[in-house]
């Protein structure tokens, strides 16, 4: 045998090259995730037309997708911590092509509606590869190092297929001479390959035996997230105002209070609150739910900032290729800030670097206060907290694997992705309050006021650095392979 190939079977059977191979499938399935999440939103317009629906019905699409992936992530992670985490990737995977086919087919508003929001079940893709990411590395007390690295590369390849995904679909639809089902077949395909990937070639996690579906707990968190995003979907599209919207907050929070009560009672619960309470831990998911608020809520403002007329005394007036690079952009800090993660957390603080990116989005928006009348000060600030969001969308599934006990990881990873949406569906809807409510007082009838995205800007700053300061709370040691083996060691 040559010294090369001995080498490799090292290698092979080292951690590193273990988890390296599981990496490098996983990266492909996050690239297809990434295509999912920047395929359609250039062909929104095609899709209203061939609908027969209005531009404001496009928010439907969003609000159903959002509302089901915060529901199914948490109960199909369980299902993964209890019978194989490859054997739920795989049912979702599916789930979401059979899906994907659908909507390229689908030739009204409800059956479209239907399946986007079944499509949703990819967002479980990634808290389940940290779980299996995290499993194979644990049994050599690696886990947390390798799973750090890990997560920064995954979300390189969500990011970049976002942008993949974005770029060819306008592309595709004019080759196709405008075929939208044809194109729509494009992601479909992408998403299909992927479950043979993960069939072939994803090894399967070793569940903890004894384990089972808490079904009443799961009810009632369904019922809880159910009433609270409902609550600010009508938030959203009629206002504080509305008598219905706190009337659903306050059944939401109702429901959340017996959830927590219902736990603690549990042997094996749906989610373990005392594993939540952990100084470890809830900083992280608390974390999650704060960078979700500019992550997932702010893309919007920033578009229609970018496109709204100078002439107002605000606003860059940029066309839509003009805001797309703008989005581009930001989408790029994004990658350079998990890289930037997966490369210092090796010789770093993973809490340290994890507090200095949470500030980092603070003074990214903070900067839009005083600088946002010329494109070059966006950009800057855009990429200031991008590089913040970057790195703390690659450290929060991590974290929390690390933070859990054995047979936990992947709803500990799930619950960042749930409190992530929540908090950007929270700022969504709040967002879609404060600019409205200055549409019309201004020159344009449309155009929201200044007053509005300042205010935006204000409450993504406070986000970052709020949750700057509640990682302040996590033990020094935290996130470690040391810790991960105790911890292991105490269940």
């Amino acid at each position: 045998m040559s010294r090369a190939s001995a080498a490799a079977d090292r290698l092979r059977g080292s951690a590193l090259g273990i988890t390296a191979g599981l990496i490098g499938w996983f990266v492909l399935v996050e690239v297809t995730s990434g295509i999912l999440q920047g395929f359609y939103v250039p062909l929104f317009s095609d899709i209203v037309i061939r609908l027969g629906i209005t531009d404001a019905d496009v928010n439907w699409f969003e609000a159903a997708q959002l509302l089901l992936s915060a529901i199914v992530v948490p109960i199909l992670a369980k299902l993964g911590d209890m019978y194989g985490h490859k054997k739920i990737l795989l049912v979702s995977a599916i789930l979401t092509a059979g899906a994907s086919w659908w909507l390229a087919f689908a030739g009204d508003f409800w059956s479209f509606l239907i399946a986007w929001a079944l499509q949703g079940f990819y967002v479980v893709w990634l808290p389940l590869e940290i779980a299996l990411i995290f499993e194979r590395g644990r049994r050599q007390n690696r886990g947390v190092s390798l799973t750090r690295r890990a997560a920064g590369l995954l979300v390189v390849g969500l990011q970049a297929g976002a942008i993949i995904g974005a770029l060819a679909a306008g592309r595709i639809f004019a080759a196709t001479g405008g075929d939208l089902a044809l194109t729509l077949t494009i992601p479909a395909i992408a998403v299909t390959l992927t479950c043979v990937v993960i069939a072939v070639a994803v090894p399967e996690s070793e569940p903890v035996r004894g384990r089972r579906l808490d079904t009443w707990g799961f009810v009632i968190l369904t019922l809880a997230l159910l009433l609270l995003t409902s609550a600010l979907t009508f938030l959203r599209l009629n206002g504080a105002g509305s008598p219905v919207v706190w009337i659903l907050l306050a059944l939401g929070i109702a429901m959340l209070v017996v959830f927590v009560r219902v736990e603690l009672r549990q042997d094996d619960p749906a989610i373990d609150i005392r594993v939540l309470r952990r100084p470890e831990m809830w900083p992280v998911q608390a974390t999650a739910f704060l960078v979700g608020i500019s992550l997932l809520g702010a893309q919007g403002p920033l578009s229609t900032y970018a496109g709204t007329d100078p002439a107002l005394g605000y606003g860059l007036g940029l066309d839509a290729t003009g805001r797309s690079n703008v989005i581009g952009v930001y989408l790029v800090s994004l990658i350079v800030g998990a890289v930037l993660f997966a490369v210092t957390s090796r010789r770093a603080s993973p809490r340290l670097i994890l507090i200095g990116s949470a500030a980092l989005v603070g003074i990214g928006y903070t900067l839009f206060l005083p600088f946002h009348q010329e494109l070059w000060q966006v950009l800057l600030n855009l990429a200031i907290a991008g590089l913040g969001s970057g790195a703390l969308v690659g450290a929060m599934p991590a974290a929390a694997a690390a933070a859990a006990p054995q047979g936990q990881t992947g709803v500990a990873s799930a619950l960042t992705n749930t409190t992530k949406t929540i908090g950007g569906t929270f700022a969504s809807a709040v967002f879609g309050v404060v600019l409205a409510a200055g549409a019309g007082i201004v020159a344009s009838e449309t155009a929201a006021s200044l007053g509005g995205y300042m205010a935006v800007w204000s409450i993504c700053a406070a986000g970052g650095f709020l949750a700057a300061v509640l990682l302040v709370f996590v033990p020094r040691v935290a996130f470690a392979d040391e810790v991960s083996a105790e911890v292991t060691a105490s269940t």
